[in-house]
């Protein structure tokens, strides 16, 4: 957490505050929060960058800077990228600020530290680890199988493995394989063809959906506006151990995959 429709969400609500800007200083209060590439400084190495384009790389906010670098964002559990003027009040545990021009300030906080801002270079393949993004054309019926086949790995499993789709958290794959009624300790490889269709149009349904509600708030998860997310009040599954199935009735369940909380119906989920 955040993962696709939240950092979906927070880049295109930068795109339309901070593109076109120029940073014209960094302030780095943690130094760990901050990585640029060996024999430079963060700070006077972004500084006078002009901010080309936004875009999202799986769970990763991709700052295209006009030299061609990129600042590159992980969150990981509770980062936060907001925009504000500068007169703004901070979150706690905001350790960098971008100061754009305009008077306008972009502010990553994350109480927990685990969040990363890189700037990498223009043929860095940082992202060669990670694998299709499941709301691309790349993400076909024939690829999705192709990921699956022979593998004993569970499919909740598989779904949270960065390096076959990028983007899927523990949420949505919560949630998406509740829409395909499929249980989520099932081998990857034992999975029918009627029921790897329905898993992968609830993947692209499940996450369109968040995205249009502009993502989950459960814990700290806001956007670039610093405003809550809506779709936690139409999650079926997650978090909801003990509650009702919305769709058979029967009692939603927690259980442990992998080390992770996994949330499914024992009944409609086999």
């Amino acid at each position: 957490m955040p993962e696709l429709p939240e950092v979906e969400t927070i880049v295109r609500g930068l795109s339309g505050t901070i593109v076109g800007r120029t940073i014209e200083r960094a302030e780095l209060r943690l130094a760990k929060i901050a990585i640029a590439p060996p024999g430079e400084r963060f700070e006077p190495a972004v500084a006078g960058e002009r901010i080309a384009g936004i875009r999202r790389r799986g769970k990763y906010a991709v700052i295209e800077l006009a030299s061609g670098r990129s600042l590159v964002t992980s969150l990981r559990m509770t980062g936060r990228l907001v925009v504000s003027s500068g007169a703004a009040p901070e979150y706690p545990g905001t350790h960098l600020v971008l100061h754009l021009s305009g008077g306008r300030r972009l502010r990553f906080s994350d109480g927990r530290t685990f969040g990363r801002m890189r700037l990498v270079g223009p043929d860095e393949a940082w992202d060669r680890e990670l694998g299709v993004e499941p709301l691309s054309t790349d993400f076909t019926q024939q690829a999705f199988a192709g990921m699956l086949a022979g593998r004993t790995t569970p499919i909740k499993v598989l779904l949270l493995d960065q390096r076959r789709v990028a983007g899927i958290g523990n949420i949505y794959a919560c949630e998406a394989l509740w829409e395909a009624r499929v249980r989520p300790s099932r081998p990857a490889r034992a999975l029918t063809k009627p029921a790897l269709r329905r898993l992968r149009h609830a993947i692209v349904e499940v996450l369109g959906r968040a995205i249009a509600r502009r993502g989950t708030s459960v814990d700290d998860y806001v956007d670039s506006d610093g405003l809550q997310g809506s779709f936690q009040n139409d999650l079926s599954v997650y978090g909801r151990h003990g509650r009702e199935c919305p769709r058979c009735g029967g009692r939603i369940v927690r259980t442990v995959l992998a080390q992770r909380g996994t949330w499914w119906c024992r009944r409609c989920q086999k």
